[in-house]
């Protein structure tokens, strides 16, 4: 709690100081799976994300993004014997992302999240609590920003936590993020 209160403060520092700053919204869809020796078997989730961003300009050509996601993730497994099955993970996302404008418009980003678990559904049953209730994954991507505001973005985001409570052999999210947005 104390990291994230640090980083909140950082966050506001560079927004006194920054020149620019714009709110937006954001909306888009999530391809989810996970990675690891114990994720074999295992294929993807179609979810969504939705949330808020601020982009705070500290150049022409660099700007800090913070956001506030809701992220759905997961995955589906198919049993021989008994059929299909879906866990979906759902978390209160906060990625901080550094944006880097390498072209009028085009940004290239890198950042950390904190994923707060906010709900896990296998098949019907709750299992929230054989899960971690943090995540933390490395982010990448890329966006295109018009000057209308309008913006696209593609993210990668790698999980770096082991999801489970419990010990596995590196079972962690893996999310592709296809989003459209709006800057105010």
């Amino acid at each position: 709690m104390k990291k994230l209160f640090t980083i909140t403060m950082a966050l506001v520092a560079f927004t006194i100081s920054a020149q620019n700053v714009t709110f937006g919204a954001k909306a888009g869809l999530n391809f989810a799976s996970m990675t690891g020796d114990d994720a074999d078997g295992l294929d993807g989730r179609t979810s969504f994300h939705l949330g808020v961003t601020a982009e705070i300009e500290m150049s022409d050509t660099f700007s800090i993004q913070p956001e506030l996601l809701y992220s759905g993730q997961g995955f589906t497994f198919e049993d021989d014997v008994d059929g299909d099955f879906t866990t979906k993970v759902d978390y209160l996302t906060l990625p901080v992302m550094a944006k880097f404008y390498v072209a009028d418009g085009f940004s290239v980003e890198v950042g950390p999240q904190i994923g707060f678990l906010l709900s896990a559904d296998d098949n019907g049953e709750d299992v929230k609590d054989l899960l971690k209730s943090t995540d933390f994954a490395l982010n990448l991507g890329a966006g295109y920003k018009l000057d209308s505001g309008l913006n696209f973005g593609l993210r990668y985001s790698m999980g770096l936590t082991d999801v489970p409570d419990f010990d596995t052999d590196g079972f962690k999210h893996s999310v592709l993020q296809l989003s459209v947005g709006f800057n105010f």
